[in-house]
């Protein structure tokens, strides 16, 4: 499949456009603002500023730029009717709606977090809080010292796996004040440390026995992977839709 390339410039485009190669896939294309920079880095692939002046056929877009690209990006692929993979965060009320309006038109891949192993976790968790539903449970997310959003996406996508098989969970953030805990409560921590690339660990334990799923990230390059396999996951889809890691984790079953 061929796949154009939105934010190539930056370490992330450098290992899709790895990741494309090596997964036996094409380049069709590479789209950044900072032009100068993707082309350089890319000299055997056309380059290009915005993805308006793409005019590279492509089966999928794969978008790991930022969200402020998210209206003109899908504006594009809904006319031309190109699949995206998309894994932005931090979209605007007016982005998620262009969003929900784009998946009516093309099939749409998207995650907060593009990591199959996270989406391994995130569907080992429901089973675990299904198997033991009086249990306590922890979540801590690890990652380095310049991460902005706290918490992280991720941790917050594993709480949401939580609260579908737990709806009366009620998330504690940072517990900070003194008490007991609460029977609903789900704690959610966050560290910054170092260069972290980033780590996440739900801890269940019914005071009998305790169960902890973690998953640590070493590499970028698990981002970049896991967005090529759901980009030609999306790619492969004939019904426009919003598709997601636990669409991708169930066609692996």
């Amino acid at each position: 499949m061929n796949f154009i390339i939105h934010g190539a410039a930056g370490r992330m485009g450098g290992n899709l456009i790895a990741s494309v190669e090596k997964s036996g896939h094409t380049v069709a294309a590479c789209v950044d603002i900072l032009y100068a920079d993707a082309a350089k880095k890319n000299p055997d692939y056309p380059c290009f500023a915005s993805i308006d002046a793409c005019d590279v056929p492509a089966d999928c877009i794969i978008d790991f730029s930022n969200h402020v690209t998210t209206i003109p990006l899908l504006t594009y692929a809904t006319e031309k009717k190109i699949p995206v993979m998309l894994a932005t965060t931090g979209q605007t009320e007016e982005e998620k709606a262009a969003i929900t309006a784009a998946a009516d038109k093309i099939p749409l891949f998207r995650a907060a977090n593009m990591s199959l192993g996270i989406a391994t976790l995130v569907s080992l968790v429901k089973t675990a809080v299904c198997m033991f539903p009086d249990a306590d449970i922890e979540i801590i997310e690890k990652h380095h010292n310049q991460k902005l959003d706290v918490p992280s996406g991720t941790a917050l996508a594993l709480a949401d796996a939580v609260k579908a098989v737990r709806e009366e969970a009620e998330f504690v953030v940072g517990r900070h004040e003194n008490g007991k805990r609460r029977k609903e409560e789900v704690g959610v921590h966050s560290l910054r440390l170092g260069g972290v690339v980033g780590e996440h660990e739900v801890i269940i334990t019914t005071g009998n026995e305790t169960i902890s799923l973690k998953h640590e990230a070493h590499s970028r390059a698990v981002f970049a992977d896991g967005g090529v396999m759901a980009a030609a996951y999306v790619a492969a889809q004939t019904v426009p839709g919003l598709y997601t890691m636990e669409d991708l984790v169930a066609a692996c079953r």
